[in-house]
Order: structure tokens, then sequence, then C-alpha cells
């Protein structure tokens, strides 16, 4: 497979194992052993397996009888087993999420590995159109692109397959891996683009590293502010959708996918796997739990600690955050509560 971008669409290049091998590496129980030379050619996502994929599954017993993943094999705990349909192995393991973590990282060693540039600033594989310039110090790795009209500032390090569409401004310092990137986005300077993601599961040993091996995709007229980071998707894309600007020293973390036309206020730390819909605003210092959503034209005020969704046109405000006219309310009745007769504290 390329070490540029393997045919599941990750940047890293795929060690392929069969259901038996996977399951001896993390000394797991074959659901069927006539099936131990399924081969594996990818990690997914539960909902978005295929075949050749393993996945993991970790929740409630399935409605619907059966497991619904398309995936080859799954990682299941005992009583799930009976759940895989046929054609499907299951790998029954007392922690099936570190299991996978375990199977993951042998199956995508690179993605571990942290990309620092290339042996030589500009690789002869890459493809660079006519009009773009590229500046001092610049490190443009293997089978990269860069449309025409981008600038790409000085010591800014592109990693390899990375794609950059066209008059872009690519800021000082910025460094790009795992991403696609559209047409009139601004990088400032310092941004980190497409590290891994904040990842672990406790494991026998200690904290057991996630394997990511998602992009991060960035879409045309975005502009991201300086110092901010981007992680690539765990599993799944990081994506920021078309036209919402991300101000300075702003974290996003795995999986996250923000839509069209936001506008994001700085400090503001985004947790794994958040939805935020479009022409959503969030003030500066804004934090938010994982897995939350946010709908449309929702407003969330500065420092608010966002822990459950927002459903679409609502402004919240305050730590937890809630409605911002509750939230006011409580600010009424508390200071009607200090400034009036004395209160005594016990």
């Amino acid at each position: 497979m390329s070490a540029r971008m393997s045919e599941s669409g990750s940047f890293h290049k795929v060690v392929a194992i069969s259901a038996g091998q996977a399951a001896a590496l993390v000394n797991a129980r074959l659901s069927s052993e006539g099936l131990s030379d399924v081969t594996l050619t990818g990690i997914a996502s539960y909902g978005r397996a295929g075949k050749g994929d393993i996945t993991f599954f970790m929740g409630k017993a399935p409605e619907e009888g059966k497991f619904t993943s398309k995936a080859s094999a799954i990682v299941c705990l005992e009583e799930y087993a009976a759940y895989v349909p046929e054609g499907v192995v299951a790998l029954v393991a007392r922690k099936p999420k570190v299991a996978f973590a375990v199977i993951g990282r042998k199956m995508f060693p690179t993605s571990l590995r942290l990309e620092s540039g290339s042996p030589s600033d500009v690789q002869t594989a890459t493809r660079i159109e006519d009009g773009a310039l590229i500046c001092a110090g610049a490190s443009i790795g293997a089978g990269a692109s860069i449309g025409r009209g981008t600038v790409v500032g000085a010591n800014a390090v592109i990693g390899a397959g990375c794609q950059i569409g066209r008059d872009c401004d690519i800021g000082p310092c910025v460094s790009v891996s795992n991403a696609l990137i559209g047409n009139g986005v601004i990088l400032h300077s310092g941004a980190r683009i497409g590290q891994d993601g904040f990842g672990y599961v406790p494991g026998v040993n200690g904290l057991e590293k996630m394997p990511h091996i998602g992009r991060v995709i960035i879409q045309d007229g975005v502009e991201i502010g300086a110092n901010t980071t981007i992680d690539r998707g765990m599993l799944d894309d990081t994506v920021i959708g078309e036209g919402t600007k991300i101000d300075n020293l702003v974290q996003v973390a795995h999986n996250v996918r923000i839509g069209r036309n936001c506008v994001i206020a700085a400090l503001t730390g985004i947790s794994g796997s958040v939805t935020i819909g479009d022409w959503v605003m969030l003030g500066g210092c804004v934090g938010l739990a994982d897995h939350v959503t946010l709908g449309d034209k929702v407003q969330v005020a500065a420092r608010s600690g966002v822990m459950n969704d927002i459903p679409a046109g609502e402004k919240w405000a305050g730590t937890p955050a809630q409605p911002i006219r509750e939230f006011f309310r409580e600010v009424s009745a508390i200071r009607a509560l200090t400034r009036g007769k004395k209160v005594e504290l016990s």
C-alpha cells in the first residue's frame, strides 16, 4: 500500500493481518475458527466499517438481533458474540477497546510516528502548480500538491500526500499533515493541522494509545488563527465546513465536524466527536464536552461550559451552560440575595 494514502483513505501505510493473527495478538477468542484466515486490511468505526475492516462494539445489545456493521471482524465482549452475523468473525475480549487499540497500532504502525518534514526542502514527487510560491525554508513532502496562487510561508511543513488548493495563504511555521485543504484557505502563523488526537484507553499495562488514521478536511474559504490546533480523526475525519472562521489558540479535537460559516473565538476548546451545525457562534474560552451536538445558528456566550446538546437557534450561557434567559434569571436571583439584606454564612 502507498505510504501516502491507503485505499481506506488514510495517509498511513496499512499492514494486513488475518483475524487469527489479530486474536493471538490480544489473546482474544475467535467466535469461529473457520474464519481465522479472514484478511483484515483496515480499521474503522462501527457504522462506517466495510469488507476487510475490523471494528469494535461497546454498548447495549443491538435491538435488531444482529450487529448491523458491515465489518469483516468485530471485537466485542463475550455476551455479544451471539449477535455477530454469519460470515463475520467476533474477537471476544475482556476489554474490546483496548484490544482494538493494540490491533490498530499493529495494522497502522506509522500512525504513531510524528511527521517532521522532508529530507529536502521540496520533494521531486510533489505537484506544485505554476503561480504557487514556496518561501525559504518550507518543507513540502513527497506526493503533496499545492495549487496555483497559494503561498507557503517560511519554514512551513507540508506533509507527504497533503493537498492544498488554490489561492491559499499558509503562514510561516505552519505544519500540515494528513490533511486535504480547499481553495482560498488561510492558515495563520503557527497553526497545527493534522496531528493525532488525544485518544487513550486504560489497559493492564497503563494507557493504551489509540491509532489515529483519519484526516483533516478543510473546505473552501476557511480561516484558521495563529497557534490553533486541529487534530486529525481517529477513525473518521475531522471536518471544517466552508467559510468557517476560527480565531487564535483554539483546540479542535479528533473527529469533530464543524459546519459552514461558523465563528469560533479564541481559547475555545472543542472535545472529540463534537458535531457543530452551520452558522454557529462560540464566544471566547467556550468549552465543549465530547460527543455533544450543536444545531444550526446556535450561539454560546464566552466562558461557557457546554455539557449537553443544544437545539438549533438557541442561545446558551454559563457553566454548565443553559438557555441564556435561565442563566440571567439565576444571576439576578443571586444578586438580589447578596445585594439585599445581609446574608450570614455559616
